[in-house]
């Protein structure tokens, strides 16, 4: 194997992208100057020295010297601690961030369970979920929000089983609500154009 392809097949690790579109970021990368592929490698290096992982919801986020690795959203005092969001990857965060419609706590949760695999503790962080739910004593609401999709529902079912006793616990003034994204019908769509899970999901969670 020679270097395009060791570099190929390390851009194929990166999510969505296959082997055709890997051998494209290797041939842009040879086309460019030396001092790009340079500056590349730098700041690779750099995103590991300055770059930490919270240690409250998992985040990724820059680090400012001297102080705690708690990213700036856990340690805001202008968060409500009564609800809980948990997804699946740093990206979902900034969107639902961008959104400006959420302003409760986060947890990363580190991927999707897959369906057919029997071990999933090693796949997803659902022992530190529990934790950070049973030392929350502000905490009234989890908000489940994974992907629209069979891997994404499985996860929704997952990680509701693994919670629920933790949730309806009597020590707390109140049982902690679990709840998931509303799932139905986008704004525009047709009703006779619309697939039968979505109809069906639409109905479940009519108001």
């Amino acid at each position: 194997m020679d270097i395009i392809d060791k570099l190929a097949e390390i851009f194929k690790e990166f999510p969505g992208i296959g082997e055709r579109q890997a051998r494209r970021f290797v041939y842009f990368l040879m086309s460019r100057n030396g001092s790009y592929a340079d500056n590349l490698s730098g700041l690779i290096l750099d995103l590991k020295k300055e770059t930490a992982q919270c240690k409250e919801c998992f985040r990724f986020f820059i680090v400012n010297k001297g102080k705690e690795k708690i990213c700036d959203l856990c340690a805001s005092t202008n968060i409500d601690s009564s609800t809980l969001m948990v997804i699946e990857k740093d990206s979902d965060l900034e969107s639902v961030k961008k959104s400006r419609v959420y302003n409760g706590k986060y947890f990363i949760l580190g991927g999707l369970v897959p369906i057919v695999e029997k071990n999933t503790k090693n796949k997803v962080r659902i022992e530190e979920l529990k934790e950070k739910i049973s030392n929350n004593k502000e905490l009234k609401e989890v908000i489940l929000a994974f992907s629209l999709s069979p891997q994404g529902d499985h996860t929704d079912s997952y990680v509701r089983t693994q919670i629920k006793d933790i949730a309806n616990k009597n020590d707390k003034q109140q049982n902690i609500k679990i709840s998931s994204l509303g799932k139905g019908l986008s704004t525009g769509t047709e009703l006779e154009y619309s697939d039968n899970d979505t109809l069906k999901n639409a109905l479940k969670n009519r108001q």
